[in-house]
């Protein structure tokens, strides 16, 4: 392929080729040419111009396929375009030539066609250059046309479009000549060249003016003419041009209109809509024609015209846009309503019409009102159709209320107005319902009075207008959720009074049944106690039925309908009203079959009516129940509810007999009560009616072969049984489309009605199949087959084989039995049947052994497969692969192929071929490969087929079923890859374009065969590049095609080749086609333009933006987007499409790709995503923010210009969105949430304002979201203040996130400020709106979370500022404060539940905070430094917000007591169930448990943190002030903590409040954490364990579980498993705190018990005292039952997970290796110290012999982690663990028990051991000794020699190791390790005891100072060394001052020389370096202390040494006048840094 890239054709490669590579071959050098030309220049171009046209036209001569010519023609137009253009005339010619040839010969046509395309191509490109030839060759094209073929036809038809577009205006003397022309191809019998008739005439109404006017009329006759017989396609087109011409006519402004042509009328609205409307009512037939079939009463219009028309009406407003529709609405609406009014009976004439007509006229106010107007428009269209009704209405009640009934017309006139109500209330229900709460306006407005219109419709005598206006109650409801209670209560006020009235009880009924349907979807649900009264009124309605004849149907239908719909309320409802459900359920049938015997001898045709509306509602309640309340199918249950079944069965077997004796009237009621049986039981499991399994089957079989069904309606009883790939061969209105709504009835066929309301009000509360719209249940005859043909399936594959057998056989006799229509109705019956028995049969697994059955079920399906039908065949092909499957034999398999290959063979016709060819495919699909022979013959054979260009068909299904097997067969295909592969080239180029279908499955070819290859694709070998350069141009192929599924298709193949070779996809081009495509009309086209970007954004996001925004700017006139690429990028273009888009997997695609796009690019393209969202939301703000706007600016004057951008908008610059819907806005809210997510984890500057501002400067170009804060604010602001609830969600939760993001981040600009405080107005009045009376519980409760995070931030420092959100809180508090009972009615009782609890949460979190500063502050004012300044800034104390919540802290307190009170019940497991309190807890109801367990799981956390709080705070000491008193302030049920339901005023001592109250807390937070749950958050847990440190925080409680060891321990236990299961370094350090705390109350209880003991016994012995803490005098730790040992456990495994080194099972030896040490993590080190705290806590707790056990444990861990993390860190610095270890280790060595006469000797060798230990990390093993901190070891080592008692220390031989370290030490190089061994010298030199100190001295002091000496002589460089020296001076200082008295002198005297050495004269002063001054005042300072206090020394010293004297008078002569100034300075900074350094390191010696 390579060598067909270059400019002129290769022709020396090209001839070697065989016939399909040069095919291919010349289809890849187009490709290439047409890329290149445009790339190249044009004298390059001119040059080889003469050859490349010679060439071109050479290979019109070589019969080129459809797309080669197409290319063809484009590659010689552009090369005209770019090069000379004085030969285009020769080659016109030679093209008309071409034409006008003679020869008719089919080997000719191609270069005819190919010369046509070739014409067309060069007027488009050329255009007026050609001007003067054009009438020849237009002349020449027409005259061809009469002569030609469809193929020419079609052609010429897109070859004389392209002409008009080239030539524009200059072409209009032609135009007459094309339009007669283009007349007749629009009536062609080739559905292709009408369409291609269609475009030509789009093309031509542009210039030609009097198709929009004087031909007006007759143009759209032709229409209506060719939508007769039209298919999809054909609508499209012709419904597109019709729908263009009549909106030209009305916007036409007649360009240039001279004295000449002033006879062009003007057309008006009304004649245009007129002119439709004749096609909608009357079809095609003329206005005279039709008159006289009209009055004969014959002629009906046929449906294909009407949808047809349907289609223009949406063309005709879409084109005039949505500004002109909500301008001309009412007109517009009026008209269509008659469509369907008694002005025109022929459109209503039979129900059937009617279903079909309101169809149409719903799609048309559906695809214009709900898809061209914004919001406002919307409300004010619904204000419009309410009007309408209301017309309507008034014009009823007249003639109802009208006492004369001559003048009462009778029910024409209710019928005639039937159905125009019918349309509008769909309508009004559909706008409700898409504009969710922003419809709220609409409802309140009470002069649209909405609401009284739709319910006083209820009543109307027709019950299709009743069941319509029951549906929009319905949508209402589910759009705006506050509604639904109040609409039920009305509905059963209404139903209640006018019980007598037949209309009001099944008007009432269907809206209480469509309400109740509402429910869920509406979260928040309805009150509980509705369901008793409707479970009431339901029996009142069913037994009051016998009383009054007249109304006993309608009473029985609307008891079970209330029933039915009660159900699907679901168990929390239901369970309450079962028992009485069953018994009216039981009492409807009869007990036996005597009794039923009787009652058919009794009754009467009407009795019968009843009894069966009855018993059918009875089964449809029970259906519902099973269907919606699986929960509450008990075994009890179903015992139940069994008994009835097999009366009801035997009713059924009775049926037949009874319809004999009573006739017609029972034909509807018989239908409908088998289908409801069935219905039951095909819910039911095939166990529960086992006896009458028989029965049930002979009935079907009956029903299925009865001679009364006479339409065949396969279309809706096969798609479900045929494979979903399968059915995209058939007809494409299987396919989804955007007018599935209306195509449907064109699928069903004439005879048969679309799916309406009224033939099943039942239906009217079930959730719709397809999404949001009206349930469109179909007659009973057809829904009644539907569920027969299901139950069959089942009860079939249940039987006993014989009867299985029989049954089959009856079957297979009843199709021979019959003849002609009703045969083949016979047959689609059975067969469906039997494919429903081997569905079932397969899915369930199960096997068909005998040869008998498989014989009937053989020839079933055999005989189907040969039917005409081919959805018949297409569920063969199916059936018979099933039966295959479960017959699971090879032999068998083999044989069924076999048939199919001999018949292939054999058969000639087109039906045998393809049935045949199909179930090839769909053996190998449910078997897999066969065998590879059989695969082999199978692609044979199929290949033949697929080459058969005398029937598309055969070759569609060839192929399609070729695709199955390559699917299948997968890397068994390779072989046949290439043969394959060349097979769908050779077809791609040479089947015309006019069968797309074969162009279809040639893409599902190539896409099975690009899957099987798979990552194949990507090699690199030959073979491998040839298949896939072939692949890579079939796609090119497929990509221009004009069939759109042909695209989609081309789409997926490329998506495919883009997963697999990624490299080798131009994505470039990809992209361009797919924003050309985005928003193609076809619905499948777009979805896979979407599937693929999705996949493509995943990996390439920013590449294909980018892609998409060059093309937009590139091109010129082929992107005719309504998504505008240009100004918003492909997002902006997809968020636009969005907003149009209604189909629900497109919307998730398009969300998805937007995610994708976002996460990847949004913090590149940070400005570019927040501007789209600004705009989204900012777009609809303008009629809803407003308002609040306003109040902003009063608020601050500085953000007046900055809030002023929503309000006026009038910079002239149309808005990138219009309008969009609500729902859009709650995606980009939810967007900007994750845009703030994708910033946290990229650069910090995003949250950092300064460094963004300097970023920002060094780089204009990045940009930081820090910046935009303005922006988030305004955008969270606007969507928390919409009238959409989900859209005021969504705002309040970003502006939660951004709080939270931004709370910390300081201002840079004023110091001590926060960037947020500025906005905090914009808060305020975002969250004032929630807390309004009338907003529903979930938006106030987000709000509260909102308030409590904002106060909790500390962003507000003012008391006065915060007080305004606090306020809001306050008030919600008094709202709750009245408990469940007073809340509002309108939701179900758990919203209320939620909305308290959320109060209490939100309380709970600022309680929490407050606490905390408090805390906070108190720490900060013990430092006395700060304390003058924070009291001084004038901003409030952080207790301020303590005393704000204190107010309520009373209230409070006993609130969230209820609250956890209500959480513990509710945790209780289930069987403790018979315990809990009967009437719910304190904010629940019994009935609604199960729902407010969800909203307590979301709040208990910080309620029980907060009330620990609170407890702690009290102290547990205080007692409530009315605390146990019977007169509680506050009505909660459960009135207070300390009272149980029952017990009366019992007043319980305070100390049991408490104990009470402790165990609640503690056993909540024991039963969560000892179990915790997968979703469980951090935020609990982390709240729980807090709670129980504050818990422990006081001595009560500590007390409690001091003297409580098995509380103890199992607290201890469960902080393990937490420990286990939780990584977060957070909660474990949480945990360890806790457990710290109960060590401590442990030790504090040993403490308390010892003390009491020594009191009691103060007089007795000391040696008689009992022993207390654990161990007790053996020693013995019992695990499971010791404290210290649990502790030890818990502290091991923390450890040992950071430091797996100490584990001597890891490492081998009980010393462990020496590894080198570690530094770990921050939460490690954290971790790792607080363990070593608790550790060297236990000692206290044992007794001395428990101690004893324990410690070589805790000596072994504490130094095992100094050895393992004692890390060298610059600047002599202790790691933090090693510090934590030195910690531990004092407090260990300096446990008592290491001196009670008990233990100390033990102890005593174990600490021997211990230093032994510490000593031996030292000394070299391996040579790894260097890696360890000698700091460290050393300074352990001073722990020991000061910490125990001497003679753990003084043995000779660890003293001798002690000491050589030291010096060894001394003898390091690194100046820190030298300064701390001073340090550590010095404070062993000071130890009191001089056993200890004096063997040191000893050994140590002639090295110091040997080593001061040596710096005396060098004189230090740099302030490391003058440390040294100063540390050093120290050392010897306190030597002198330890030492005794006559060796003192001798110090002294070595002392001064070195002293004095270091002070300078006034001279050397001047010039010395900073170190040497420091030095001077140092000696200086030094000479001055030790004079005075060792005068007689110091004077001996002077006397001896004359030059040291002389040189210190004339350092302090010097000094003298600097002193003065320096020395208290000096003195002051240095030290006290100085001392609080050692402080600091040393602190723990």
């Amino acid at each position: 392929m390579e060598l067909a890239h270059s400019l002129l054709l290769n022709e020396e490669a090209y001839n070697q080729l065989g016939e399909v590579q040069k095919a291919e071959f010349i289809f890849d050098w187009l490709r290439y040419l047409e890329k290149l030309l445009v790339a190249t220049s044009r004298s390059d171009v001119r040059e080889k111009q003469k050859t490349l046209v010679e060439q071109l036209l050479s290979l019109l001569n070589s019969s080129p396929g459809p797309p080669t010519r197409k290319l063809l023609a484009k590659n010689l137009a552009l090369l005209y375009s770019i090069g000379d253009t004085f030969s285009v005339y020769e080659t016109i010619d030679k093209c008309n030539d071409l034409i006008r040839s003679k020869d008719d010969s089919p080997s000719y046509l191609p270069t005819k066609l190919a010369a046509v395309v070739c014409l067309g191509s060069l007027y488009k490109k050329l255009g007026r250059i050609l001007g003067n030839t054009f009438t020849d060759t237009v002349g020449n094209i027409l005259k061809a046309m009469k002569s030609a073929e469809s193929q020419g036809r079609y052609e010429i038809m897109l070859s004389l479009q392209n002409i008009l577009n080239g030539l524009g205006a200059a072409a209009a003397p032609c135009h007459r000549d094309v339009y007669k022309a283009a007349r007749s191809c629009l009536t062609d019998r080739s559905m292709a060249i009408r369409c291609a008739a269609a475009k030509c005439l789009l093309e031509l109404q542009n210039e030609a003016v009097f198709m929009w006017s004087t031909d007006l009329d007759s143009v759209a006759t032709l229409c209506f003419k060719s939508f007769e017989g039209s298919n999809y396609d054909v609508r499209i087109s012709v419904s597109k041009l019709l729908g263009t011409v009549l909106a030209k006519a009305i916007i036409s402004k007649h360009p240039g209109a001279a004295a000449s042509r002033q006879s062009i009328r003007r057309v008006s609205l009304e004649e245009v809509l007129e002119l439709l409307g004749t096609g909608f009512l009357r079809g095609s037939s003329g206005f005279l024609r039709a008159s006289g079939d009209m009055l004969k009463g014959t002629s009906s219009v046929s449906r294909d015209v009407r949808v047809g028309v349907t289609q223009a009406y949406v063309v005709f407003i879409s084109t005039l846009g949505g500004a002109w529709l909500e301008k001309n609405f009412a007109a517009f609406l009026s008209h269509i309503l008659s469509l369907v009014s008694q002005s025109h009976p022929k459109a209503t004439q039979t129900q059937i019409d009617a279903v079909c007509s309101r169809r149409c006229v719903s799609f048309i106010l559906r695809a214009t009102v709900g898809g061209l107007l914004g919001e406002k428009a919307q409300i004010a269209a619904a204000k419009d159709i309410c009007q309408a009704i209301w017309k309507l209405k008034k014009v009823m009640d007249a003639v109802m209320s009208d006492g004369n009934l001559e003048t009462r017309l009778g029910s024409a006139d209710v019928a005639a107005s039937q159905h125009m109500l019918v349309c509008a209330l769909q309508e009004l229900g559909n706008l409700i319902h898409s504009l969710g709460t922003t419809a709220a306006p609409l409802l309140q407005d009470s002069s649209a009075g909405i609401l009284d219109n739709v319910i006083s419709v209820t009543v109307h005598p027709s019950i299709s207008v009743r069941l319509a206006a029951a549906w929009c109650l319905h949508c209402i409801a589910v759009a705006l959720p506050s509604y639904l209670t109040p609409l039920l209560d009305r509905c059963l006020e209404r139903l209640t009074v006018l019980k007598s009235s037949p209309e009001a009880v099944t008007g009432f009924s269907f809206a209480v049944a469509a309400l109740l349907g509402a429910v869920k979807h509406c979260p928040l649900g309805i009150p509980h106690g509705k369901g008793k009264i409707i479970m009431a009124l339901a029996e009142d309605l069913l037994c009051s039925a016998a009383q009054n004849s007249r109304l006993s149907a309608q009473r029985t239908q609307a008891g079970w309908l209330l029933i039915a719909a009660l159900m699907t309320l679901g168990p929390a409802f239901v369970s309450h009203h079962l028992a009485r459900v069953l018994l009216l359920w039981r009492c409807v049938f009869p007990v036996s079959p005597k009794d039923l015997e009787t009652e058919k001898s009794r009754g009467d045709s009407f009795t019968w009516q009843v009894t069966l509306e009855g018993r059918a509602g009875a089964l449809c309640a029970i259906k519902s129940f099973v269907a919606h309340c699986s929960d509450l199918l008990t075994e009890e249950v179903m015992q139940h509810l069994l008994p009835p079944l097999p009366c009801a069965v035997d009713l059924l077997t009775q049926l037949s007999s009874i319809l004999k004796t009573y006739g017609s009237p029972l034909k509807t009621p018989s239908v409908v009560y088998r289908q409801r049986l069935y219905e039951l039981l095909i819910l039911l499991s095939p166990e529960t009616y086992e006896g009458n399994l028989s029965a049930i089957l002979r009935e079907l079989a009956a029903d299925l072969t009865a001679a009364d069904v006479q339409v065949a309606a396969s279309s809706f009883l096969l798609p479900p049984l045929c494979h979903q790939d399968d059915l995209l061969i058939l007809s494409p209105l299987l396919q989804e489309t955007d007018h599935r709504f209306i195509e449907e009835q064109l699928l069903l066929g004439s005879g048969i009605a679309c799916g309406s309301l009224e033939y099943d009000p039942y239906s009217i509360y079930e959730k719709d199949v397809e999404g949001d719209s009206v349930p469109k249940p179909l007659p009973p005859m057809l829904s009644v087959t539907s569920s027969a043909v299901k139950l069959f399936g089942v009860v079939c594959a249940h039987v006993g084989e014989a009867q299985r057998l029989l049954v089959l056989e009856q079957l297979l006799d009843s199709i021979k039995h019959t003849k002609g229509a009703r045969q083949q109705v016979v047959q689609l019956h059975v067969v469906s049947s039997v494919s429903s028995f081997l569905k079932y049969v397969a899915g369930s697994k199960g096997h068909l052994s005998p040869e008998e059955v498989r014989r009937p079920v053989l020839a079933l399906v055999m005989g189907a497969l040969e039917s005409p039908s081919p959805l018949l065949r297409c569920a063969a092909a199916e059936a018979w692969a099933r039966l295959a499957q479960v017959v699971d034999d090879g032999a068998f398999t083999a044989a069924l192929a076999q048939v199919s290959f001999d018949k292939l063979k054999s058969a000639r016709d087109a039906v045998t071929r393809t049935g045949h060819s199909l179930a090839l495919g769909s053996l190998h699909r449910y078997l897999g490969g066969i065998s590879s022979q059989h695969l082999n013959s199978c692609v044979g054979i199929l290949y033949t087929l697929s080459q058969d260009s005398t029937s598309p068909d055969v070759q569609t299904w060839a192929l399609h079923s070729l695709s199955l097997i390559i699917d299948s067969a997968g890397p068994l295909y390779y072989i046949h890859a290439e043969p394959t592969l060349s097979l769908i080239m050779m077809l791609l180029l040479n089947v015309p374009p006019t069968h797309a279908e074969v162009h279809q499955s040639l893409g599902r070819c190539l896409n099975a065969l690009i899957t099987t290859l798979g990552p194949e694709l990507q090699g690199n070998s030959a073979s491998v590049s040839t298949l896939r350069s072939s692949c890579l141009l079939g796609c090119a192929v497929m990509q221009d095609n004009p069939d759109c599924l042909v695209q989609a298709q081309a789409i997926s193949c490329l998506q495919q080749l883009h997963m697999f070779a990624p490299r080798h996809v131009n994505l470039s081009s990809l992209v361009s086609c797919l924003c050309v495509n985005l928003c193609s009309p076809y619905l499948l086209l777009r979805r896979a333009v979407l599937a693929c970007l999705r996949q493509l954004v995943q990996r390439e996001a920013a590449e294909v933006s980018e892609h998409a925004v060059m093309l937009a700017k590139n091109s010129r006139e082929e992107l005719t987007l309504d998504a505008n690429i240009r100004e918003v990028g492909l997002e902006g273009a997809l968020l636009t499409l969005l907003d149009k888009e209604t189909d629900q997997k497109l919307c998730h695609d398009i969300k998805e790709t937007l995610n994708h796009m976002l996460t990847s690019m949004a913090v590149d393209k940070l400005s570019f995503w927040l501007k789209l969202c600004k705009d989204v939301l900012a777009a609809s703000a303008d009629f809803a923010t407003v308002t609040c706007v306003d109040t902003m600016q009063e608020e601050e004057g500085d953000k007046g210009d900055d809030a002023s951008v929503l309000t006026s908008r009038n910079d002239g610059r149309p808005h990138p969105f219009t309008n969009p819907r609500w729902a859009t806005r709650v995606f980009t809210a939810e967007c900007v949430c994750r845009i703030i997510n994708q910033c946290e984890n990229a650069h910090s500057a995003h949250f950092d304002v300064a460094l963004a501002q300097e970023m920002k400067k060094k780089d204009s170009r990045s940009d930081f979201l820090v910046l935009h804060l303005a922006d988030l604010i305004r955008m969270a602001f606007m969507a928390a203040t919409d009238h959409s609830d989900q859209l005021r969600l969504s705002g309040l939760e970003t502006l939660l996130v951004v709080i939270r993001r931004f709370a910390t981040i300081p201002e840079p600009e004023f110091p001590g400020h926060v960037i947020l405080e500025q906005y905090q107005a914009n808060v305020g009045a975002a969250l004032r709106p929630a807390f309004t009376s009338e907003t529903p519980p979930d938006v106030t409760a987000k709000a509260c979370q909102v308030c409590s995070a904002w106060i909790a931030s500390g962003v507000v420092s003012d008391l006065n500022d915060i007080r305004r959100v606090h306020q809001l809180l306050v008030a919600s508090l008094t709202k709750i404060q009245v408990g469940k009972e007073a809340l509002s009615h309108l939701y179900n009782e758990s919203a209320s539940t939620m909305e308290i609890l959320a109060v209490l949460k939100a309380w709970a979190e600022v309680y929490i905070i407050a606490v905390e500063r408090h805390k906070n502050h108190r720490q900060s004012l013990k430092t006395p430094a700060c304390s003058e300044e924070s009291v001084g800034n004038g901003s409030i104390s952080p207790d301020g917000l303590l005393e704000l919540v204190h107010a309520d802290l009373g209230t409070l307190s006993r609130l969230w007591l209820a609250a956890l009170q209500d959480f513990a019940l509710l945790t209780l497991p289930s069987e403790f169930a018979s315990q809990l309190p009967v009437e719910g807890g304190a904010f629940y109801t019994a009935e609604t448990s199960e729902n407010a367990k969800l909203h307590y799981y979301n709040s208990w956390a910080l309620i029980l943190h907060a009330t620990a709080l609170w407890l702690t705070s009290t102290g547990f000491v205080v007692a409530d002030p009315d605390e146990g008193a019977p007169n509680l302030s506050r009505p909660v049920t459960p009135t207070s903590m300390c009272q149980g339901s029952s017990s009366g005023p019992i007043v319980k001592s305070p100390e049991d409040v408490y104990t009470e109250r402790f165990h609640l807390i503690l056993g909540i937070s024991v039963k969560f954490l000892c179990s915790l749950r997968s979703d469980a958050t951090m935020e609990s847990i982390t709240a729980c364990l807090h709670a129980l440190q504050a818990l422990l925080d006081v001595p009560w409680p500590r007390s409690k579980i001091g003297s409580d060891q098995d509380l103890g321990i199992e607290l201890l236990n469960v902080l393990h498993r937490v420990i286990l299961t939780r990584e977060s370094p957070s909660i474990q350090l949480a945990s360890l705190e806790v457990v710290r705390q109960i060590i401590c109350a442990a030790q504090e209880h040993v403490k308390e018990k010892r003390r009491s003991a020594e009191v009691d016994d103060g007089a007795a012995e000391k040696e008689t005292l009992p022993e207390f803490g654990e161990g007790k005098d053996t020693g013995g730790l019992v695990p499971g039952k010791s404290l210290v040992f649990a502790t030890l456990e818990l502290c091991v495994c923390i450890l040992v997970r950071q430091l797996p080194g100490l584990n001597p099972k890891l490492t081998g030896s009980p010393g462990g290796k020496a590894t080198k040490p570690q530094m770990l993590s921050e939460d490690g080190s954290r971790l790792v110290s607080a363990a070593l705290v608790i550790l060297s806590e236990l000692p206290a707790v044992c007794s001395p012999e428990g101690s004893i056990s324990i410690l070589p444990t805790i000596l072994y861990l504490t130094t095992g982690v100094l050895r393992e993390t004692a890390v060298k860190l610059p600047g002599g610095q202790l790691s933090s663990t090693a510090a934590a270890s030195l910690q531990a280790l004092k407090g260990i060595l300096s446990s008592p028990m290491a001196r009670a006469e008990k233990s100390h000797t033990a102890w005593t060798g174990l600490l021997r051991s211990a230093l032994t230990t510490i000593l031996d990390c030292w000394d070299p093993v391996d040579g790894t000794h260097q890696e360890l901190d000698e700091v460290s070891l050393l300074t352990a080592i001073t722990v020991f020699i000061l910490s125990t008692s001497p003679e753990v220390t003084t043995i000779p031989c660890l003293q001798k190791r002690c000491i050589e370290k030291f010096k060894a030490t001394l003898e390091i190089k690194d100046p820190m390790v030298q300064i701390k061994t001073y340090q550590l010298l010095l404070s062993i030199f000071q130890y009191p005891n001089p056993a200890v100190s004096y063997p040191y001295i000893y050994s140590l002091v002639s090295s110091i100072m040997q080593k001061l000496q040596e710096i005396d002589r060098r004189k230090p460089e740099d302030t490391t060394e003058l440390q040294i020296f100063q540390e050093g001076i120290k050392v010897l200082e306190a030597l002198v001052a330890v030492a005794e008295e006559q060796h003192r002198s001798q110090l002294v005297a070595c002392l001064l020389p070195i002293l004095i050495s270091f002070v300078l004269d006034e001279n050397a002063l001047g010039s010395a370096t900073s170190v040497m001054r420091n030095l001077h005042d140092f000696a200086l300072q030094n000479l001055m202390q030790i004079g005075p206090q060792y005068s007689s020394v110091f004077k001996s010293v002077m006397a001896s040494s004359p030059a040291l004297k002389a040189r210190l008078e004339a350092a302090i002569k010097g000094n003298q006048e600097t002193v003065k100034v320096k020395t208290p300075t000096s003195k002051h900074t240095k030290n006290s840094g100085k001392s609080s350094s050692i402080q600091l390191k040393t602190n723990f010696l």
